[in-house]
């Protein structure tokens, strides 16, 4: 085995994840390729929070069959959420599968890997829980200038449409100190950018401390010296006022916050078992704009959820227009085995869901615009990442809240002086999702 290929589904958690398995790989000294029919290995991480990342992992499991036969011995192994969920099911479902592993067990994916070499047998192994965090496993990241740090694994929250804390586990915070020295290691070897990851940053420490405390966090990450930090993801109902102040005060904490609302109806929120109401949620958005001006508020709406009338609809819609969001992230409902919500009663017709999907993408749309135009003619810090999808030429980055960056290289230049830095750009056009403008002042 030489080559291997890694596609993630999913959260920034299987993003982490995915770093950690390639650094696996790479210490078994295999190299990284683009193409399946490249790869002796091919790793899937997988993700079932909704029923199209299933489809698609399945849909490119599947494919690969042809594949493998014209390439005998390679491996394709599938780990993650579905991996943990189905285990040995999935052979039955998908024979030429060779390695399942689960969330809690990517240390043991390298021992795996080689016994389904040798053996020429499938192996499975699904671990019911972890024996705690896996921060020491090599990681190869994305980034040289950014990193993934998680400050907590699993989930205590158990919303009725989740399959989250049975897949991931529950809820376990890593100390404060062993959070920050990872980030001073980070810092040392270049990193500008980390972001701090959970399914619930702002319960962190509860298991560890009797009380959350993630405000400690923000303060110690940013006492290493980082240029910059963001966090993932945040519940409303955990979101304290210390927090809050944390990051009024913090200059390297982004003006950026995912808040998922969810739903913007009281009774589809209790449905859902958030433990908010809509008058909590938006005098909660009220209270963190006023501390941190300025700031982008993203989130999360699932449509169509079991027993949803128009009237609670409206109700989402009518949170989408007071909080004014930056960017919101739409789900249509889909049933996910083993939780409350697969079993309530009153499930919305798919062309129901569509339609009211529909008109809340077209009022997010406009929500996103009108928060994007006031950034014309401001000057604004840019992480540069690296070119747009579409045009080599034109620089890509992220504001301090966020928002996608564009600006042409200079002239004399190549992007790769530029990927990895903060410069300025004075920004000259707006639109829905990114901004554009030209490198400013210093610069280059």
């Amino acid at each position: 085995m030489q080559t291997y290929l890694i596609r993630t589904f999913g959260c920034q958690m299987n993003k982490h994840d995915s770093e950690r398995v390639a650094g696996l790989l790479n210490e078994m000294g295999l190299s990284p390729v683009a193409d399946a029919p490249e790869a002796d290995v091919v790793v899937f991480m997988t993700c079932c929070v909704r029923e199209n990342a299933d489809e698609r992992l399945r849909g490119q499991v599947r494919s690969l069959k042809s594949v493998k036969q014209a390439r005998p011995g390679q491996i394709i192994a599938v780990g993650g959420c579905i991996g943990q969920r189905d285990g040995q099911e999935l052979l039955r479902q998908i024979p030429h599968i060779d390695v399942v592993f689960g969330t809690h067990n990517i240390a043991h994916l390298p021992a795996l890997i080689s016994s389904a070499a040798s053996q020429r047998q499938p192996q499975v192994e699904v671990m019911p829980e972890s024996g705690g965090f896996a921060s020491d496993l090599p990681t190869q990241r994305e980034h040289r200038w950014h990193a993934w740090v998680p400050i907590t694994i699993g989930c205590d929250n158990f919303c009725s449409y989740c399959v989250v804390p049975y897949v991931r586990g529950r809820e376990h915070s890593r100390a404060t100190e062993v959070i920050a020295e990872e980030v001073r290691r980070l810092v040392a070897e270049g990193v500008r950018e980390v972001t701090l990851l959970g399914q619930n940053v702002n319960s962190y420490g509860r298991d560890l401390y009797g009380e959350p405390r993630f405000a400690e966090v923000l303060r110690a990450v940013a006492n290493t010296g980082v240029s910059r930090i963001r966090f993932a993801t945040s519940h409303p109902k955990d979101l304290s006022e210390g927090t809050i102040t944390a990051m009024a005060e913090i200059p390297a904490v982004m003006p950026y916050l995912h808040l998922p609302v969810q739903s913007g109806s009281d009774r589809v929120l209790a449905a859902m078992n958030r433990h908010y109401t809509q008058a909590d949620y938006l005098e909660l958005v009220s209270r963190i704009r006023s501390a941190v001006p300025g700031i982008a508020i993203s989130t999360d709406i699932i449509v169509g959820f079991p027993g949803e009338s128009d009237a609670d609809f409206q109700e989402t819609m009518n949170v989408v227009a007071a909080g004014h969001f930056d960017q919101a992230f739409t789900f249509i409902y889909s049933p996910r085995e083993g939780t409350p919500a697969a079993r309530m009663a009153g499930q919305v017709p798919r062309e129901v869901s569509q339609v009211r999907f529909d008109r809340l993408v077209e009022l997010v749309q406009a929500s996103a615009l009108e928060n994007t135009i006031p950034l014309l003619g401001q000057t604004v810090p840019v992480l540069v990442e690296g070119t747009s999808k579409r045009d080599d030429s034109m620089l890509a980055g992220r504001a301090p809240n966020n928002k996608m960056v564009h600006a042409p290289v200079p002239g004399g230049h190549t992007p790769e002086e530029f990927v990895g830095r903060i410069v300025d750009v004075e920004i000259e056009d707006a639109q829905t999702w990114f901004v554009a403008g030209h490198l400013a002042g210093t610069n280059p």
